[in-house]
This record gives structure tokens, sequence and C-alpha cells, in this order.
């Protein structure tokens, strides 16, 4: 069984004195329960885990009813310590005012109960975190599958990467492409917008939601006005609800709107947006008719493929190693993606036969100086390469 560079870090983290509650966060479906499983196996410490999928959300007293049970296991039998585990927290109301009193009274008398907690709505885990529980908690993150996982889990290649993914769960259906296609609609996208966006934001418009989000996967990896995405939705209103509507798909880590790169931060804000899904899975998932075999065989489509799979790379990268993620274009002249942290710039362009190659990166260079460059795909560097290179190594 796979494990992921986060059972390194939460084991070490439990193994540490009592400081902060570990909060475990990421996509729905990438493998956040069965990593603290594996984690509390290899644990000494006493643990005990609890989940709320079933539990009514208006049944406040269930948090404190299994916390009294730790409290009550480690005082029986003489625990000094104790791992608290609650998986899908969220589902419950005020759960982190609840969990923020338990935490609290436990600091005040020495109760060492580690807490782990996760769910499978970021939001949600997002919004009760920030309300209650400031300077009690430390994330996780935990992104989706990469190619190097999906390869030693599943044996796929460089090219079934890009267009299948990094979703586990959908691993074994992609012999089957419609029963596929089903379960990722199904099982990973109806669920992320029902659950994490649509009951846990004022959504006064859900079908145009519905709506950006499948222009959104249509065009990733393109420039898209507001203006122009307004002409192509129903019953749009106005730009700013668009803006609004696409940063809650991004909260939710579906789909994100990349500024251009710019010393000045005013034209970042001003900038068109580059659509991007967070997963290839998403892009392949929501193009009717699309097959692995259509994409690969068609140059220009695969193309598309191979650049949107390298955005999606780049936004796991971003956020694991605290970076900022932009494109570039000036005239008709663009670098694929800018990547920057601190004061270092890194230019990547990919060379996917999509379009005619460029002057950007030449412009950029003499226009930014970059500390690093790198071209991808083609007779550059190769995608398999670049997905299990070291991108820390450049920042």
């Amino acid at each position: 069984m796979i494990e992921r560079k986060q059972n390194t870090i939460l084991l070490a983290r439990l193994a540490e004195p009592r400081k902060t509650i570990q909060v475990i966060a990421g996509p729905r479906q990438v493998g956040k329960t069965t990593m603290v499983k594996q984690v509390l196996q290899q644990c000494a410490t006493p643990a005990f885990m609890y989940n709320a999928d079933a539990v009514s959300a208006d049944n406040t007293s269930w948090i404190a009813e299994r916390w009294a049970e730790v409290r009550a296991q480690m005082a029986f039998n003489n625990y000094s310590e104790a791992i608290l585990v609650f998986d899908e927290i969220h589902k419950i109301d005020n759960w982190s005012e609840q969990v923020k009193r338990k935490w609290d009274n436990d600091t005040f008398r020495d109760t060492n109960i580690k807490v782990v907690l996760l769910g499978s709505s970021r939001l949600l885990l997002k919004r009760g975190l920030t309300e209650s529980l400031a300077g009690r908690f430390e994330i996780i993150g935990m992104g989706h599958w990469s190619f190097t996982e999906m390869q030693e889990a599943f044996g796929w290649n460089i090219n079934q990467y890009v267009y299948f993914g990094g979703y586990p769960g959908s691993a074994t259906y992609i012999e089957n492409e419609t029963r596929w296609r089903r379960y990722m609609r199904e099982a990973i996208i109806s669920p992320a917008i029902e659950k994490d966006v649509l009951q846990t934001s004022f959504i006064y418009k859900p079908a145009l939601l519905n709506q950006l989000f499948h222009i959104g996967c249509a065009y990733s990896g393109e420039l898209l006005s507001y203006n122009k995405m307004l002409g192509m939705l129903q019953d749009a209103g106005n730009a700013g609800t668009l803006v609004s509507y696409l940063q809650l798909l991004s909260d939710s880590k579906l789909l994100t709107g990349l500024q251009k790169y710019a010393v000045d931060q005013a034209r970042k804000y001003k900038s068109i947006p580059k659509l991007q899904v967070y997963n290839n899975a998403l892009l392949s998932a929501m193009s009717d008719g699309m097959t692995y075999e259509k994409a690969f065989t068609n140059p220009a489509l695969w193309g598309r493929w191979v650049e949107s799979a390298v955005g999606c790379y780049l936004l796991d990268k971003a956020e694991e190693l605290e970076c900022a993620l932009y494109y570039w274009r000036e005239n008709d002249d663009e670098v694929d993606f800018v990547l920057t942290r601190a004061d270092k710039i890194l230019a990547i362009e990919v060379k996917s036969g999509r379009r005619q190659q460029n002057k950007g990166m030449a412009i950029f260079k003499e226009k930014y100086h970059p500390q690093f460059s790198l071209v991808v795909g083609g007779d550059a560097m190769p995608l398999e390469t670049f997905f299990t290179g070291d991108l820390s190594r450049l920042l």
C-alpha cells in the first residue's frame, strides 16, 4: 500500500509534545482517511478514531461524548497520552466551537490528548478553523496523487496519467471509460459541487456555478475574460458574481483562474484569468464524447491535455512549496506558467504541439530575469522527467 509523504509528517508531529491540532486538508478522494489510519497503526500511543458521517448534524453533544470516552479510557488504563481523531467532523453543527472548548480545557488541565481532524469538505473545515480555532491548529495539505504514486500503485504510464489524472479511487475503472467517467462525475465531481460548495455557501444562482465549472473544464489552459464568460452563460448576472463563484470552485480544488504575472499588483488583479482545472481527471470526465484514444492520437488535442496536466502539477506544487502560480502574456507572446517564491522566479514553457512556439520566453527573460526557466515536452525536457523532478531546488 502506498505511503504518501504526509504519513511521515503526521507521524513526526504526533511524536512531538502536544502543541496544536493537526488538520488534514485536501480534495475529495485523495486518501486522507487512509493516510491517518496508516499512521495510527505505526503509533505506539493509544488512538481513538471516530467518524461523524452518520451522525445527525444537530447532535451537538456527540463531540463532547466522544471526548469524554477518551478521557475515561486514559484514566482507566493509566495512559499518559492518547490520540483522538475525528473524521468528517465538519458535518456536526458548530463543531469548531466545541473542539475549541474541549481542546482549551485539556490544555488548562494538562490532559495530553493529541487531536487530528479531517473531512471531505475543505470549505467547511476552513471556515470552522478560521472562526474558532485560530492559533490552535496546523494544516497538513494532501494534494492529488502524483505520477510517481499512480505509477507505483497502478502501473500507469505518463500518458495515462495525463488523461486520467490523480484520483486513486477511479484508477481501477479506466479500462471501461464510460464507467470511469460515471464514477468521476457521481462520486467526486457532483459531491464536491453539491456538498462542498452549494451547501456551505450562499449561492444565489447554483445553475450558474455549475455552468461555470463546465466552461472552465472545456477551456482549461485558455485565457477567457469574464465578459466573454458572461456571454457564454445563461442568466450570468455580472462579472463580480463569476469572480466569487470561481473563488469557491478554487477553494474546493476543482477549478481556478490564474492571474497574469506582473510586478504591479493592480495589473495582476485586473488581468484576464487563465482557467485551469486542479486535476486532469476533471477535464477528461467533463469532456463529452472524448476518449483516451481520441485525445492521444490527435496531436493538437493531446497538446491541450499535456499543458493542462502541467498546470495541475504546478497547482499542487505551488501549495506544497508556498509559491504563487501565474501565466504571462503580452500581445501574442506568452509564457505558460510562472512560479514565484519570495524574490525567486521560475518560468515554464510547455512544448505540446498545440500551437506555434513564440518569443515569449526570450522576452520574459529579458524583462524579468527569472533565476531559472524550463521548456517541458517535445524535444526538450521529457514530461516524465518533469513530473518526477524536484521543483523545490529551483525556488
